[in-house]
């Protein structure tokens, strides 16, 4: 595939963000913040006040699950081991809770259910004291993993996510953590799709109304508190993409609801990814001097996926710059210029493009016949 075949479908990150959300002015939500992004590209396909500091409530258990998983996965700690109910876990019954009983010992898979499908404030402490000795110290190391996966506006005071005017984070930091526990535990993402769990007899169902839907939901937590209104960061999955998306203020669990299957079916409708160029597929030649081979292939070294407005990609176009002719010799991978990408009044992408093959100098014999085949084809230029 050449330059001229993908000239008329090709859009960049950076363009692709700000063509789609200048379509997506049209589109409005009652959330009074927001964030869509494709998962495989990154790409923000919604924004509306994503960085806003507010209190994510039971959506920063999120961050508890992720050092948890982050445990599971070194093999510091098993789904089969026991961890014992304190005093102050048991006696914690504000809000949601699994019901733990005291001095009881609880499998860390039950935990995490209770968590997941019954939003146990008491389950999240019971992991905190058990794992870190106490909720303080659970809370610095949720802010240091915070910090390690590039959530840069999220602050952390306790395992929970229960009222704490110095507890915040944001609709984009939200939206990263759940990207990366879909990306950094595929092991244990299932137990959020899990609609119920019995706990000492007593059955609760999991607060995420799209699972109830046939939306392609299958997880992530919601959230509610007075101080922050309802929430809910979400993620689903139709045929093979996936969007992840944060609501967050909403004023109640029906409007959640509501809104939550209304921004994705928008994301899903209105925007699609395409697969504009295979890695290591020669776009453009650039021609060589002085060179055993008179030109070099250009590749991408990733494939050129990109998020796209439905019927935007007759409006791509496509060119290779770089200085020529390239001088040898030219190593494999060597960079050589860039592919930029516009789509009409948008600002171009850049992307690097690489020598997909190594072109070796010609030696004194060799530069001698160029330099006769060009006097005798009318002289140097």
């Amino acid at each position: 595939m050449t330059l001229r075949h993908i000239a008329m479908a090709v859009l960049t990150a950076i363009g692709l963000g700000l063509v789609v959300a200048g379509q997506a002015q049209a589109f409005e939500t009652s959330a009074k913040q927001a964030i869509v992004i494709d998962f495989q590209t990154g790409s923000v396909l919604f924004d509306k006040n994503a960085d806003e500091s507010v209190h994510p409530a039971s959506m920063s258990k999120l961050m508890t699950l992720y050092l948890v998983f982050d445990r599971l996965k070194a093999g510091q700690i098993k789904l089969t081991d026991m961890l014992t109910v304190s005093e102050a876990a048991w006696a914690l019954n504000e809000g949601s809770t699994m019901f733990v009983g005291i001095g009881s010992k609880i499998p860390v898979e039950d935990l995490i259910r209770g968590i997941i499908v019954q939003s146990g404030n008491d389950a999240c402490l019971v992991f905190a004291e058990g794992l870190a000795g106490s909720e303080e110290a659970f809370a610095k190391l949720m802010n240091e993993k915070a910090k390690e996966i590039g959530l840069t506006n999220s602050h952390f005071v306790n395992a929970h996510g229960l009222e704490n005017p110095d507890h915040k984070m944001t609709a984009r930091d939200l939206a990263r953590l759940a990207t990366h526990i879909i990306q950094d535990f595929p092991d244990y993402y299932h137990y959020f799709s899990e609609k119920t769990f019995v706990f000492n007899g007593i059955s609760q169902g999991n607060r995420n109304p799209l699972l109830y839907t046939d939306t392609g939901a299958d997880g992530l937590k919601t959230g509610h508190l007075s101080v922050s209104g309802y929430g809910i960061t979400a993620s689903a999955l139709r045929d093979g993409r996936r969007i992840v998306m944060v609501l967050h203020g909403l004023e109640s669990m029906q409007v959640r609801a509501d809104e939550a299957r209304l921004v994705l079916d928008w994301a899903f409708r209105e925007t699609e990814n395409v697969l504009l160029a295979k890695a290591n597929k020669a776009l453009e030649e650039a021609p060589v001097w002085l060179g055993q081979a008179a030109t070099v292939p250009l590749v991408l070294h990733d494939d050129l996926l990109v998020t796209l407005p439905r019927g935007a990609r007759d409006k791509m176009t496509a060119k290779a710059v770089f200085e020529g002719p390239v001088p040898a010799p030219i190593a494999e991978g060597q960079a050589i210029g860039k592919l930029i990408l516009q789509a009409g009044d948008q600002p171009p992408f850049e992307a690097p493009l690489y020598a997909g093959a190594a072109v070796a100098e010609l030696d004194t014999f060799g530069r001698v016949i160029l330099a006769a085949k060009r006097l005798i084809g009318g002289g140097l230029n």
